[in-house]
């Protein structure tokens, strides 16, 4: 069938679920009258979870971004699929608007869309740049700053400072480290039992943790130019550092929906003005019926799930599934269940934890914790490689 008789399925990108899981789940079952697009601005895939290590660990950069040639290998027809290189403005009922033209023009119908645009984080967890050297080069100039700075401060005591302040003090031990947290503990979404697991980890290695308290941003962002400097905090005290590593928040990407009316006057916004996040049914459709075509999965779905990978990937067979039934005239009858928040996370080169919170549907009290000793220092980012189809016969391959 050509290409220009195809029915579209769009997935808009920007998350780990999105721009993977959903994108491929999709192409493995629709039948040959449909197509999976995947529109996303980056020229390749981002490893989210590698960009805090390889912003201090040098050598393994190049790993973390991973072409798209060959995301759809797997698909029983991969030639029928396409990414589209560029960023969705806005998402009407039928179709999408580009920044840019594709097959000469800025906008692509669909029969259905999926949402799984993610959240905005602050660099080092994120690039500025949508193509590879420009990334590379901005982590290669963040692990010489790290390199170079005898004291660094972290502000955020979520999974990416926890992560960063392990690493570099395990990696670099003559450093001062020291993580600043606005709450009383941190992953404060978690059990307590990982607070003071992350705590010995850090009384470990010598990290400093000051909680409850904020950092005062200043309006130019900090100087960061290797000279020590005060940085303020909202308790009334000081503290001098040579480096800040922002770790802060996540700022849900909802803008390409706000032009999506509801269905009666005084209906709902598709947005939870209380989040962000956008309302779904559990069969992740678009809480507003007037958008039963539009779906949303991973961090940008206001599922309730932890914002991880794991559910994550569960609502992309979800998805995929419900499209499928939608397209034999089916209802979506496939749903997405909540269950208890859990983390993979790594407390520095090697040591790393598995960390479920208590399943209280299952009358369970306490945390499920795995600790393991089998870390990597590229944290085995070349099975992505694999998992986005590419084989890697040379290590000059990751320069590509």
């Amino acid at each position: 069938m050509a290409a220009n008789t195809l029915r579209n399925i769009i997935v808009v990108g920007g998350s780990f679920v999105g721009r993977v899981r959903t994108a491929q789940e999709l192409a493995k079952i629709i039948p040959p009258t449909h197509r999976v697009l995947l529109t996303e601005p980056h020229s390749h895939f981002h490893h989210l979870f590698t960009f805090p290590r390889f912003a201090i660990v040098p050598g393994q950069e190049h790993k973390a971004f991973i072409p798209y040639s060959e995301i759809f290998s797997g698909a029983p027809n991969p030639a029928a699929h396409g990414v589209v290189q560029a960023r969705v403005l806005s998402v009407n009922s039928q179709h999408i608007e580009l920044d840019r033209e594709w097959q000469g023009t800025k906008q692509i119908p669909f029969d259905y869309v999926v949402l799984a645009t993610g959240t905005r984080l602050s660099k080092p967890a994120a690039m500025d740049s949508d193509e590879k050297l420009p990334s590379v080069e901005y982590l290669q100039k963040h692990q010489a700053d790290v390199k170079r700075s005898k004291s660094i401060l972290i502000v955020g005591g979520g999974a990416v400072g926890v992560q960063m302040a392990t690493d570099l003090k395990e990696y670099y031990p003559e450093k001062d480290v020291t993580v600043v947290q606005s709450r009383p503990r941190v992953m404060p979404n978690f059990h307590p039992k990982l607070h003071e697991l992350v705590k010995r980890r850090f009384d470990e290695l010598g990290i400093r943790l000051v909680t409850g308290s904020r950092v005062v941003i200043p309006s130019g962002g900090f100087p960061n130019d290797g000279n020590a400097f005060d940085v303020q905090l909202t308790n009334g005290t000081t503290e001098s550092t040579e480096l800040v590593i922002l770790a802060t928040g996540q700022t849900p990407n909802n803008q390409m929906v706000t032009g999506l009316t509801p269905s009666t006057p005084d209906g709902s916004s598709v947005i939870n003005p209380d989040n962000g996040f956008l309302r779904i049914r559990p069969t992740l459709q678009l809480l507003d019926e007037k958008y039963s075509n539009i779906f949303a999965v991973g961090d940008i779905a206001d599922t309730g799930a932890q914002k991880a990978a794991r559910p994550g990937s569960a609502q992309a067979a979800v998805v995929a599934k419900n499209i499928l039934s939608l397209i034999e005239g089916k209802n979506a009858e496939d749903t997405f269940v909540k269950g208890p928040g859990a983390i993979h996370l790594t407390l520095g080169m090697k040591y790393n934890v598995i960390f479920r919170n208590p399943n209280t549907a299952e009358g369970t009290t306490e945390p499920w914790i795995n600790e393991k000793q089998d870390g990597q220092e590229d944290m085995n980012v070349e099975a992505m490689w694999g998992r986005l189809g590419i084989t890697v016969d040379n290590a000059r391959q990751y320069h590509l």
